[in-house]
Formats: structure tokens, sequence, C-alpha cells
């Protein structure tokens, strides 16, 4: 028997089809974007290229908002920034060859810092893959190989079906901690092949877990309740998990005093009486370090810097939790837990026994009274004045972006970055130019939130062109530059061979960009940079000085 509601719910083979059809002129590139919005994102940073037009036209066609800067290294630190304070993927689209080979040193400082940014890139034709060397513009023998032993993986698509697959297996890799970035390579051809695949709805790239194993967490909360001088070390790794509110609980529940790295500012309240700040280049510092009976170092491998040139040797026990498993362990012996710091800390929370310690404030104020003793006797009071004038000027939620300079290198140490996640630099990887485009992509990842980035003059000339964006995007940065007339931390190295710069009168240059540009001086400073941070859009103030760096410690 047929019953007549049987027949209007059975649509026709006709109309089936038509369902499933997609629409039509879609190509590869519209797998590419419609598999990014379906994973979530909004914004996408980068340069388009010839091979790689397929994909910027598909962004044209969506709601991604596309954010261009004119070098595509550049445009690498701007997702960098972007995936720091969001902690989200950050798409950032490369052409072929050169295109993508200058965005590599902007993916080496990412993945120093555990930044999530999902580098996708065209790559030649097909028929060009393998270094049969047919001829292609911007061919490479293996292009994938140049960007493997910096990003933390490799994804390549040869045909539209695979394009969302493998778009979010990249998005999953670069969330799963430990963050990093991740390569995705889709050929040219593929790209701009028109595809009958259904539109991408529905993707599904959730990062995994990495939770402590219980055996561990439980003997090193047993150290820790019954230590003597119990000291934390706080990197990275917290900020990046959002751990700052449970190493907190955790520092004043063992009554332990906590030192940030210079990645990990912000992680741990600057003027708390636990707080040891970030003194980590004192050899006061490291004295203190290595009479800890046990030493937790949460979210750091404890590299050269904050290991004060691998001149600190500790001599109690050590319990180092850390995402990323190649620098578990790698520097000192230690009770090794592989794991995201917010879990392992939270692990702790629950297992660790209150402790009670009344001297240790007293402790940690002795120790900073030493530092602060050690630097009044060498004649610093400008770079102490500077870095108080741009705390005051400052925002306490507002980011700021510090590159190789030298008041920067006095930042990772003596700034007090007020809250997590908002103080950044180029530690990780040490290279110039990253402070203003990164700041660039602050702005984008917070608007309306003044952004400030410190450069100086030599770092500046790597990022002039990006005046441009700033204007063109109208974005809320202040861009301060410190003009010493050439590489002036390579000076405080000993070093005099090439490090004088002929540079451009910067005020007039900005101006030129219809970017507002003034002088500042270090009496003025604090004004100017508060007018120049209130103020809606780009601007630049120039301080012309000379600056000395602390006299170094690991060589005592």
């Amino acid at each position: 028997m047929t019953h007549d509601h049987d027949l209007v719910l059975r649509p026709t083979e006709a109309q089936t089809a038509a369902a499933l059809a997609p629409p039509p002129g879609r190509t590869g590139g519209d797998l590419v974007v419609e598999t990014l919005r379906s994973l979530g994102a909004t914004t996408v940073f980068g340069l388009p290229g010839q091979h790689a037009l397929g994909i910027f036209d598909a962004v044209g066609r969506s709601d991604l908002r596309l954010v261009t800067l004119r070098v595509e290294n550049n445009a690498g630190f701007a997702a960098d920034a972007y995936g720091r304070l969001t902690g989200e993927a950050t798409p950032l689209l490369l052409s072929t060859g050169p295109g993508a080979l200058t965005a590599l040193p902007a993916l080496q400082e990412a993945a120093a810092a555990s930044a999530p940014v999902l580098a996708i890139s065209s790559q030649v034709p097909v028929v060009g893959l393998g270094g049969g060397r047919r001829g292609h513009l911007h061919e490479l023998r293996d292009q994938s190989a140049s960007f493997r032993d910096v990003v933390k993986s490799v994804h390549v698509a040869r045909t539209p079906s695979q394009i969302p697959s493998v778009v979010a297996e990249a998005w999953e890799s670069a969330l799963t901690v430990p963050h990093g970035p991740v390569w995705v390579e889709i050929p040219e051809d593929v790209i701009r092949a028109e595809t009958f695949i259904p539109q991408v709805t529905g993707m599904d790239a959730t990062p995994h877990e990495l939770a402590p194993r219980p055996e561990l967490t439980a003997v090193a909360a047993h150290w820790l309740s019954s230590a003597a001088r119990p000291v934390i070390i706080a990197g990275g790794g917290v900020i990046r998990s959002d751990a700052a509110g449970k190493l907190k609980q955790l520092a004043e529940r063992l009554s332990a005093p906590v030192v940030t790295t210079f990645g990990g500012k912000g992680a741990f309240p600057w003027t708390h009486p636990l707080s040891l700040q970030s003194w980590l280049e004192d050899r006061h510092m490291t004295g203190f370090l290595e009479d800890a009976d046990v030493l937790l170092v949460v979210g750091s491998g404890l590299g050269e810097l904050s290991s004060n040139y691998h001149t600190f040797f500790p001599t109690g026990r050590v319990v180092q939790i850390e995402a990323d498993l190649g620098k578990l362990e790698s520097n000192h012996s230690a009770l090794g837990i592989h794991a995201d710091a917010r879990l392992a800390l939270q692990a702790l929370l629950e297992t660790v026994s209150e402790r009670e310690d009344p001297q240790a404030p007293e402790r940690v104020r002795l120790l900073l009274a030493a530092i602060e003793d050690r630097l009044a006797s060498q004649n610093l009071a400008l770079e102490q004045q500077l870095l108080t004038s741009i705390r005051a000027a400052l925002p306490a939620r507002s980011p700021s972006f510090w590159d190789m300079t030298i008041l920067s290198y006095w930042a990772w140490s003596a700034f007090d970055a007020k809250h997590p996640n908002t103080m950044h630099s180029a530690q990780g990887a040490g290279g110039l130019g990253y402070a203003f485009p990164a700041a660039l992509g602050a702005c984008v990842a917070e608007p309306g939130t003044p952004v400030l980035a410190v450069s100086g003059d030599g770092g500046a000339m790597y990022s002039l062109a990006e005046l441009a964006t700033a204007r063109q995007h109208d974005l809320d940065v202040t861009w301060l530059i410190v003009d010493d007339g050439g590489y002036g931390i390579l000076r405080a190295y000993g070093t005099e061979t090439g490090t004088d710069l002929l540079c451009p009168d910067f005020v007039a240059l900005a101006q030129s960009f219809g970017v507002p540009a003034a002088t500042t001086t270090p009496a003025t400073l604090r004004e100017d940079l508060a007018k120049s941070l209130a103020q809606p859009g780009p601007s630049v103030l120039v301080l012309a000085a000379n600056l000395h760096m602390f006299a170094p410690t690991h060589g005592q």
C-alpha cells in the first residue's frame, strides 16, 4: 500500500542531484577557504603571488578578513602575534619559491615561541614536482624541505579532495601542545582546478590535550610539600596554557618564590611578595636558584637566556613540566613531566600540601635589593628612566612588542608586563624586524586597544614598508624607534665592524606615509608616548639616545 506522504518526502533523482551539486565555479582555493572558515578562522594574513592567486581569489569571495602586508616575513610576524594573543591557529597565505622562503625567519620565531601559525603556500604545478627542472617560475627542487626543519609539521595536498583533510590535520597540529607553526603546500593547478566536491562544513580538528602522568605529579607534590627552600621558574608555557592563576595559587600554597623567564613575562605578579621578577641575567639570582632544594620549572626548557648563559647548575632536586618533549631534561636532569602547564599545575594543586615559610618574602626582598645595588653602581639611570616612562605611559592591558635592541634587552629583565600575554619579543629566535609587524598583528587581534612597538633604528629598517600597512588598515599602533645610528646591541658586545648605519629621517619618512610622527626626549617620553597611544591610528616617535647594557654576570 502506498501512502501520499511517501510520495511527497521521496525526492526525485534530479532533485537529489541538484541539491548535492556545488555552486558553479568553485576551485581548490575555495576548498581551502571553506575549510578555514569551518575550522573557525576569521582572519588571514599574507601576500598574493602568481601561483597563490586561486586562494586569494577565494578569500575575496568569502567573509574572511584579509590583512596584506608588504613583505612576507612581516606578514609571518603579524600572524605570529595574532596567534600569541588569541591562542588561535592563524592562517598565513604565501606564494611559491621566493615568497615562501622570505617567511622562513618569521616561522623560525613562531617555532621558538610556540606560536600557532598555519602557513599555506602554493607550489609549482603537479607535473613540475620532484625536481624535474621544467623551468616553472619559482621552482625549487623540494620546497617543503626548506621548511621541514623549522616548522612543527609539514602537510601536502596533491588533489582537490585532499585539501580539507590536509588543512584540518595541519590546524590540529598547530594547536596541539606544544603549539607551533605548520606548513601546508598545494600545487598551483590544484588550487585553480574546478571542483565538484560539496561545500566544506562541519570540519573537526580538536587539538589533543597533554595531561601529566599522575604518579609523576604525586612525587613532585611530595617533594615540594616537604621542601625547605622551594623556588619556581615560570616560562612561556605558563602564558600559552593560560595558567597564570594556577601558578599564583601554587606559589602561595607553597610559599615558593617565583622568577619568570623572558618568555614568561607577566605569568606572575611583578610586585607580589614572592616575585623574583625576571632578573635571570644576574649572578645573585643564579645563586638563589642554585640554592633551592626543590626547583619547579614550568613551561621552560632552561635554554641559554633562561640559565644565565648556561652558568646555572642546580644543586637540589629539579621538577620540569614541559609540553615540548625535545626540551624535557635537555639541559638538566630532572623529574621530567611531559604535560601542558595548566593541566600539570592543576594536578599539583590537587595533591600538594600547604607549606608555610614566613621568611620567604624577606629572602626575595634581600635578593632584589642586591640586584638593585649592583645596577646602581653602573651609572644606568637613563636606561631605567626610559623603562619607567614607557611603563607609566602604556595602559596596563595594552600589548607591547620589542625588537632585538638594547632597550628590549633591558625590558626582558626589568620591565613589568602587568598582565599575562601582554609583552612579547623576538628572543625566541632572535631575528631583527619583529616588533612593528607583530604589533600590527596584535592590533588586528585586539581592535580598539593601543599597541606599542619598540625598535632600534637598525631593526626599524627591516619594517619601514609596513608603515603603509598600518596606514592602509588604520591600526592603533605606536612605534617607538630608538635611534643610536647603528646596531647598538652589537656594539655592546664589543663589535664596531659593520655596526654604523646611515638611517633616514624617520619622522619625515613616516609622515610621507600619512602617519603622524615626532621626535621625543628622555625627559618628555612619558608624556609624548601617552599622547601617541591615546590617539587613534598609527603614530611614530623617534628617540635619539645611546644606551648601555648592564654588566653581564655570567662570566663571573
